[in-house]
């Protein structure tokens, strides 16, 4: 039956569509990445006049007529509203009405996990590249039709576990939907998979998207009928191990221009690149594998016809076989070469700054000023410190710097008087840009005048209020192993201002690996990170800021000895303010069980009017963590300080006793990250 079901319901469209971004939408009569008149400001449910890329139309299976779908175009005859809270891009997606949904803001999903049920007719996109979806994702459900999901970055809920098989966290779910066009998102880091195209979900679209940071990226099938027809073009899809896709009873798989990559000298390794399993009938065109294991397998049930393919550094299985399909029968495309399809990914997958914009005239004269930088001289500047120096002192909005991947082997000071930072990374991972320095406590000032102290150690130093930092690496790569003439203290990161964002990064290190500071002891300097990692093994998060550390994970390590022992933090609170709180993430790493302290109390300077601070709540916390979690430093006792849990989870968990104080419920209440944050909410710009 799947079979006369096969030929029967497909007939082409009356006008072909050409293939590639953004240059076969033009051909198509539709501008891809146009301006946007008219387009609704928060929420506004006023009929706007729908704007050019609105308009734009799926290809591939996505724009095939069938099931009473004429191919995919999302909720272009509906209204054009913009969303930057959950409330109202829930409302939006979940109505009976067509919808343009531009989302315009970091949206973080509450609770953890949580996938807004979309409705059919529905266009959800990004205003340029501000639309992030964090800690969930979509669920199309059956019957679900006509959607677009576009221009957004979609990340982080995973939950610590790395093939976790208890939170079904993804970006984007189906279920029995059809007609779905997913395009130009940069999907990563999430509890599950990345994409899931289950029970008998078809017509559907995937294309131009970044995949990576995850375990599985994209599944296929989970169905017994041979009814899913899909079109994957033009994805790049890097560190992750498996499902690159997984094809798994699909009618009819096409897949073209498509960069697997396995990056090398990184913990992911992929198990294997495309399969087509089951019954799968695939084809696979012009797409570039690097350094994959088993780049293309199949079942001996399934087929595979190869054509134009490029394999360098593969290894294992690489395989094909049987007869498939001639997907031009279904709609017309056009591949790249094969050689280029790297280049067109790195520069032209993932959302883009031109596509769902919703600035104003008004709005774009305050809008953000872009500063790049690259190695390779192909940037505005070389070095990450030249940008800076570039920002006009005393700037009134945001200048954001934008660095290309690569290792920059620098030292970074943003000064007081240039506040509104953001430093961004603009790889496809946080890994790919590296800012790294290995001065410690006790090196040699270069121009003579002396030795460094602990936090003149920092590779980046950020003394800016309003500053963010998202898609990168800071690192302090000190080698104590050969320097233990001097202290071991070497800071990655050192903020000492107000209303700093660090989304998205890695701060690794080994000892003091992140110092959180104010300007003056009488001043506020509040810190929030999320969806992040902090790399270390003594005091490795301290200081006296108002530091919120949510939604991360905390990766203990061994010291240069190869021994097991430390401190997570170690807060030098003011006896009126919030020290360090760790909420709703993950505390974990290679080291020994029962073998570091969550914390001890810092009075800095022997300062008895100090009242350290560090509670941790609704965290996990692995077998590293000893069952009497805090303990004394420098002759000042935890017990007269602040310190204590609440709800953790894990084998390093516990419960209350004299040595080791849970809050109650009612005081928890009072030690919320919005108590931390006093008002200021981290929005990215």
């Amino acid at each position: 039956m799947s079979e006369i079901r096969g030929k029967a319901r497909h007939r082409r469209r009356k006008t072909a569509l050409a293939v590639g971004v953004p240059l076969a939408l033009t051909a198509a009569g539709v501008t891809a990445y146009g301006v946007l008149p008219g387009t609704q400001s928060h929420a506004s449910a006023a009929t706007a006049a729908a704007p050019a890329w609105a308009t734009a139309t799926a290809d591939g299976f996505a724009s095939v007529n069938a099931l009473g779908q004429n191919g995919t175009y999302g909720g272009r005859d509906g209204q054009t509203v913009t969303v930057k809270t959950l409330a109202d891009l829930e409302k939006y997606a979940t109505a009976a009405e067509p919808y343009v949904i531009v989302v315009a803001a970091t949206i973080n999903m509450n609770p953890v996990g949580k996938e807004i049920k979309v409705q059919s007719d529905k266009t959800i996109i990004g205003a340029g590249t501000s639309g992030h979806i964090v800690g969930g994702g979509f669920f199309l459900g059956s019957g679900v039709h006509n959607v677009i999901i576009r221009n957004l970055t979609i990340r982080d809920a995973y939950q610590g576990i790395w093939n976790d098989k208890d939170h079904d966290f993804d970006a984007v779910q189906m279920d029995g939907a059809h007609h779905v066009w997913i395009d130009h998102n940069d999907l990563r880091h999430m509890a599950d998979g990345l994409i899931d195209v289950r029970k008998d979900s078809t017509y559907v679209t995937v294309s131009w998207n970044k995949l990576s940071q995850d375990n599985k990226a994209f599944g296929i099938g989970w169905t017994e009928n041979v009814v899913t027809d899909i079109t994957i073009h033009h994805n790049w899809i890097r560190e992750t191990e498996q499902r690159n896709p997984s094809t798994d009873n699909a009618a009819h798989a096409h897949l073209y221009n498509n960069f697997l990559e396995d990056v090398a000298d990184t913990d992911i390794k992929s198990s294997y690149g495309n399969y087509s399993r089951g019954a799968t009938k695939m084809v696979l065109e012009n797409s570039y594998f690097q350094g994959v294991n088993n780049p293309v397998i199949k079942d001996s049930t399934a087929t595979i016809v190869q054509k134009g393919n490029t394999f360098v550094g593969t290894s294992g299985r690489n395989e094909s076989g049987g007869t498939a399909f001639d997907p031009k029968t279904y709609y017309a495309y056009t591949l790249d070469k094969t050689a280029d399809v790297p280049a067109l990914l790195k520069s032209g997958g993932g959302p883009r700054s031109s596509i769902g914009t919703t600035a104003t005239a008004a709005t774009k004269a305050a809008a953000a000023t872009t500063l790049t930088v690259a190695k390779d001289g192909s940037g505005q500047y070389s070095t990450v410190q030249a940008a800076v120096n570039a920002v006009p002192a005393n700037n009134a909005s945001r200048v954001v710097i934008s660095v290309k991947p690569g290792t920059y082997r620098e030292l970074v000071k943003v000064p007081s008087n240039k506040p509104h930072v953001t430093i961004q990374g603009s790889g496809g991972s946080r890994k790919d840009t590296v800012i790294v320095y290995n001065n410690a406590s006790g090196t040699p000032k270069p121009d003579g005048s002396g030795t460094y102290g602990t936090g003149g150690s920092a590779t980046v130093a950020v003394e800016a209020d309003d500053f963010q930092a998202r898609n990168l690496t800071i690192s302090n790569d000190f080698d104590e192993a050969s320097h233990q003439d001097i202290a071991n203290q070497a800071v990655a990161l050192r903020t000492a201002a107000d209303k700093v964002f660090l989304d998205g990064i890695i701060v690794s290190g080994d000892q003091d690996t992140l110092l959180v500071d104010t300007a003056a002891k009488d001043k506020l300097g509040r810190v929030y990170m999320t969806n992040s990692y902090v790399i270390g093994n003594v005091d490795f998060i301290f200081g006296r800021a108002t530091t919120v550390i949510d939604k991360s994970v905390i990766t203990l390590k061994k010291r240069w000895n190869g021994t097991s022992a430390g401190y997570v933090t170690a807060p030098s609170t003011a006896a009126d303010r919030k020290g360090i709180l760790i909420a709703n993430s993950t505390v974990n790493g290679d080291v020994s069980s029962a073998s570091f302290y969550l914390g001890r109390p810092w009075h800095a300077g022997g300062d008895t009017t100090l009242d350290p601070q560090t509670t941790v709540r609704n965290t996990s916390l692995s077998a590293a963590i000893k069952s009497t979690p805090w303990t004394d430093m420098s002759g000042f006792s935890w017990k007269d300080d602040r310190f204590a849990e609440y709800k953790n989870t894990g084998a390093g968990s516990g419960s209350a006793s004299g040595d080791r104080p849970q809050l109650t419920d009612s005081q928890a209440t009072g030690q919320e990250v919005a108590d931390w944050l006093g008002g200021w909410t981290p929005t990215a710009s």
